[in-house]
């Protein structure tokens, strides 16, 4: 298998490019050519925290530029520092922009006009009190349904790490009393040591309440449920969250053809649970998870290519077609 042209850096230093440019002008012509316009570069800078989902979802990305003419660098950073790096003009791309966890850094570097929003790369995206499938079959539909039920949840909810956004939203419902959990003690770990105990319980078939999220392969190996959240501990609309893609706003006035091929990047959840499974829980090889992926949906990556060429203007389907025969 061929593998695709990427190098890793910490710290590229990239210069600043031209001013800003809204996505309505990036976007404006929707012809399958218009967006064979040469771009100004032959690499992309992504920002790839490390979570298995964006991993992923980053090398993906590589594999289908390389054949296209394209380089593409990562930047292993939080995503705190990945926001501040866009607004500098040290990395290009974002693909793990999640709303509303990370707002306050989202909403400094669209303040400063740093970056363009090109909208949610996952559908589906959620988050909040979850539990395994056997238990939602029994009835647990809501996280008001939870404290009818302490004996069997022993008053406990399992959590990240103490001290996170989300240890934050738990423990405020706990302290207000939000469903009757005010008596119930929220046991914070790692998330491995979350999902051990999730594991230790299903084995048993004993209830069990966690903090969840999709996507992520919790979802698959533990039929997962994230429950109805009508007081919105976990934000509005059930925990709903945005998972987007952010590009640096001069490099996508830059280059109209990479920008279309972000904007048109999109998952389903199940989709990218699929291969977070595949590489975090069963932990095969990330550049193996990607081909794999991509060779499983050839319809997939015509969707995403369409009306995108190669970075020289040639047909951008089938020059990553063929690369993944190789």
């Amino acid at each position: 298998m061929k593998r695709p042209l990427t190098c890793l850096t910490s710290s590229p230093l990239r210069g600043t490019r031209r001013g800003l440019l809204t996505l309505g002008a990036l976007l404006l012509s929707t012809a399958p050519l218009a967006a064979s316009a040469q771009d100004t570069d032959d690499a992309l800078t992504l920002i790839v925290p490390p979570w298995p989902g964006v991993s992923v979802k980053s090398e993906i990305v590589a594999q289908i530029l390389a054949p296209m003419g394209y380089d593409v660098e990562r930047q292993e950073v939080s995503s705190t520092v990945g926001y501040n790096t866009l607004t500098t003009g040290d990395s290009d791309a974002f693909l793990a922009g999640w709303l509303p966890a990370q707002k306050d850094s989202y909403d400094a570097a669209m303040a400063a006009g740093a970056i363009t929003d090109l909208g949610n790369n996952v559908t589906g995206a959620r988050m909040g009190f979850a539990v395994p499938g056997y238990v939602y079959d029994a009835g647990i539909h809501s996280a008001a349904d939870l404290a009818a039920h302490a004996d069997e949840f022993d008053e406990t909810i399992y959590s990240i790490e103490s001290g996170s956004t989300i240890s934050d939203m738990l423990n405020g419902a706990i302290d207000d009393d939000v469903y009757g959990l005010g008596d119930w003690d929220a046991m914070e770990s790692s998330t491995p040591g979350m999902l051990s105990e999730v594991r230790a319980a299903e084995r048993e078939q004993r209830w069990i309440a966690f903090y969840g999220w999709t996507p992520h392969w919790m979802v698959p190996e533990f039929d997962t449920h994230i429950l109805e959240d009508p007081e919105s501990v976990f934000g509005p609309d059930n925990g709903a969250s945005d998972v987007k893609t952010v590009v640096r706003t001069a490099y996508a006035e830059a280059n109209p053809n990479l920008t279309r091929f972000l904007d048109q990047l999109v998952f389903s959840s199940d989709e990218q649970s699929a291969f977070i499974l595949d590489y975090s829980l069963n932990e095969r090889d990330l550049d193996e998870v990607a081909h794999d992926w991509l060779v499983a949906h050839p319809e997939r990556l015509a969707e995403f290519l369409a009306g995108v060429t190669t970075r020289d203007g040639e047909d951008a389907v089938a020059a990553v077609s063929a690369s993944l025969q190789d």
